[in-house]
């Protein structure tokens, strides 16, 4: 089992949830951090003394304070670790469902299991926990379907940008310019106008404002 665990959650009701479950594994070395700047650092200082975590449990939001960061969201954590700690198993605990953003830590930077903070929140962490101890991916059940093969979950990069331009209530043409100012191919408004009408087609909806709640129902945005 886990031998070392940094847990980085901002609210220490549930830090104090997490704690009891990994204890329940007999797992006592653990240490604790509200901040994503400090978790990175510690990680880092533990590897130099070579006492490195095998085991990250981190949240995805974190409410801003008086302090400035650098790293200030558990993804900006995740991505900035994969880049040197390819071998750190990573857990997120979260509130947030969105199955595009599953999808994302799961394909993109490897985490080994994401866990819905929920009633079932503590229990689904000990399946998890379990699980990426024996290297094997674990979801909880409501964002299992984030690895679905079905085709409306198969948008890319460039669509989830568009639609989260819609869903600001941006026009087709604020959007083009949107795009081009920020490099973001294609950028022609005629590009934008067919690529929204392929998410029309795609999920059924009649305009911009019934695509934008589609796209949040199945949590996409």
């Amino acid at each position: 089992m886990f031998k070392k665990v940094l847990i980085v959650d901002d609210h220490d009701d549930i830090n104090k949830g997490v704690l009891d479950v990994l204890q329940s594994f007999d797992i006592y070395n653990i240490q604790k951090s509200q901040y994503c700047d400090n978790a990175f650092l510690m990680i880092k200082k533990a590897e130099l003394d070579q006492e490195p975590y095998d085991l990250l449990i981190t949240d995805l939001s974190f409410i801003p304070d008086h302090r400035e960061c650098n790293i200030c969201s558990g993804e900006h954590l995740i991505a900035t670790l994969r880049k040197e700690y390819k071998d750190l198993s990573i857990i997120v605990y979260s509130m947030k469902d969105q199955l595009q953003k599953v999808r994302l830590l799961i394909k993109q930077y490897g985490v080994d299991a994401y866990v819905c903070k929920s009633r079932n929140g503590s229990k689904d962490l000990e399946q998890a926990i379990k699980a990426a101890f024996e290297k094997e991916l674990f979801l909880s059940k409501n964002v299992r379907q984030a690895l679905s093969p079905r085709h409306e979950l198969e948008i890319d990069d460039y669509d989830i940008e568009l639609l989260k331009q819609l869903s600001f209530g941006h026009s087709k043409e604020h959007i083009s310019n949107l795009f081009k100012d920020n490099n973001i191919t294609p950028s022609s408004l005629s590009s934008v106008e067919k690529r929204q009408n392929k998410l029309f087609i795609q999920f059924k909806a009649n305009n911009a404002t019934h695509l934008v709640s589609i796209v949040k129902d199945l949590g996409l945005i």
